[in-house]
């Protein structure tokens, strides 16, 4: 760990642009002492961020003995117990200023010698980076990542990552590398945070940055695929040094080769070896190749669906561009095991295959590559989750995506999952509605349940062994693995 100067609260305070209220100093005595993190977790010399705080907040605040609080709202009396207690409170109207400020300082302080890795785009990211961590990982390199099988610490809206970096670095010693998903689109009660990924990019200082696809997803935070890539580009203007790992098929990827700085190398991948892709796969020889010279075979990744390929070729990319040995990438591939949710297969007989398919891209990807694995005169079932609490607009486009690949042989069954989601992902009428509206204006045949555990239950019941069953949704189909534990 660097041995870093210690900044005052007033140079804190003005590096996010925020006002001080109750105390001009650290309240704990020997001033920040090494943390940034949430008031539970919190210690002694802590500095805690959070979206909003109230007056009993504050209050616990000063009983741990915390350097200080930042937050973007706070509520009730939150400055006025401040100003009581002579307790530092700090309140920005950006907050993702002060975590990106909290992922800097905690890279600078306790992983500094470290080369760092940044992914963001609308699909793969979190496929992506877990496969760059285990690249690296099986090459013997110390490694920290945010993606985690349940997506909870793969956003930077709040300061886990920069908890999860010092922790490591404290119990585990000095890392080799860290890989950071990045969300391309982020927001905080349905307000965009402009430039996210970009702030967030600059923060990291990446050694890599890499840009999977971009397409329409976070409907509410954005409206239109120029605002996404209007998002994403201030990502790649954020590189500031080593190279810009883009997907050479999309189009929207490529133009953004547009914002790179002159000292950041371009690096590419693509599924089309006419795109002159560095790292390309060749759809008739069944292999990848890096240069023109075979790297590994089809038949030797771990899946081979499209878009698993795709990922496959960002993280080699990405490890070619670090300098990983090309035979330690090669290895580490045919050993790789995937996150959760990420075309897993549940079970044989019948086949269920569990996917995090949410948005347009990833629903026609999953379905039509699932559509290729169903034996000949058996039957395609889907299980599909709407997504709750997201508005009529990201519904209707995922379901005129699922109605777009649908297979003649597909038996479609809908869920609100109401058993198992919270009143943040509750699915509204108005969201049913615009679904099943779509399914019938095209003929679409399907059986809607209220409760996963029945559309799981009632599928696998009419399932023979050698159909297949797809599970597709966000949120409302994550509990899904469990819920056949029983089935089964």
């Amino acid at each position: 760990m660097k041995d870093t100067r210690n900044f005052s609260i007033e140079d804190l305070s003005n590096s996010i642009n925020g006002k001080i209220f109750g105390s001009n100093d650290f309240y704990f005595s020997q001033g920040f002492t090494g943390r940034f993190t949430f008031l539970n977790d919190a210690h002694e010399g802590d500095i805690v961020i959070r979206h909003w705080i109230n007056g009993k907040g504050v209050e616990i605040a000063k009983d741990k003995n915390i350097a200080c609080l930042i937050t973007q709202d706070p509520k009730e009396d939150a400055i006025e117990i401040a100003e009581t207690l002579n307790f530092p409170l700090i309140v920005t109207d950006e907050i993702e200023k002060a975590n990106g400020f909290a992922l800097t300082w905690t890279i600078n302080t306790y992983s500094h010698n470290s080369q760092n890795i940044a992914i963001t785009g609308t699909n793969g990211k979190s496929t992506t980076s877990h496969l760059i961590y285990h690249i690296l990982k099986e090459s013997g390199f110390k490694v920290f990542t945010n993606t985690d099988a349940e997506s909870e610490f793969n956003t930077l809206i709040d300061p886990m990552v920069s908890k999860l970096i010092s922790d490591e670095v404290i119990s585990k010693g000095e890392l080799d590398f860290l890989v950071i998903e990045i969300s391309e689109v982020q927001g905080w009660l349905g307000s965009l945070m402009k430039n996210h990924s970009g702030i967030m990019a600059k923060a990291l200082n990446p050694n890599v940055g890499i840009v999977t696809n971009i397409a329409m997803d976070h409907i509410g935070l954005v409206n239109s695929i120029d605002e996404v890539f209007d998002e994403v580009s201030g990502f790649v203007k954020s590189l500031k040094k080593g190279t810009f790992v883009y997907n050479a098929d999309d189009e929207l990827t490529s133009k953004l080769l547009n914002f790179k700085n002159e000292n950041v190398e371009g690096f590419s991948f693509g599924m089309n070896s006419k795109n002159n892709s560095d790292v390309y796969y060749d759809q008739f020889k069944e292999a990848i190749f890096y240069k023109r010279k075979k790297v590994i075979n089809k038949d030797e990744l771990p899946f081979t669906s499209n878009h698993f390929i795709q990922n496959i070729l960002s993280a080699i990319a990405t490890c070619l561009s670090l300098n990983v040995p090309l035979n330690d990438i090669v290895n580490s591939i045919k050993n790789y095991k995937s996150l959760k949710r990420r075309f897993t297969k549940l079970n044989e007989n019948p086949l269920i295959i569990d996917d995090f398919a949410h948005n347009p891209d990833g629903i026609k990807a999953t379905v039509s590559e699932t559509a290729k694995i169903v034996p000949e005169d058996n039957d395609f079932y889907v299980v599909c989750a709407i997504r709750g609490s997201r508005g009529e607009t990201i519904n209707k486009l995922n379901v005129e995506a699922l109605v777009e690949v649908f297979p003649s042989n597909g038996k479609l069954i809908i869920s609100s999952s109401v058993d198992v989601v919270n009143s943040l992902n509750f699915v509204e009428d108005n969201e049913k509605d615009i679904f099943f509206k779509v399914l019938d204006d095209n003929n679409i045949e399907f059986i809607h349940f209220e409760k996963l555990y029945d559309a799981l239950n009632e599928t696998y019941l009419k399932a023979q062994k050698n159909d297949v069953i797809l599970l597709i949704g966000a949120q409302g189909m994550d509990p899904a693995e469990e819920l056949l534990k029983n089935i089964l």
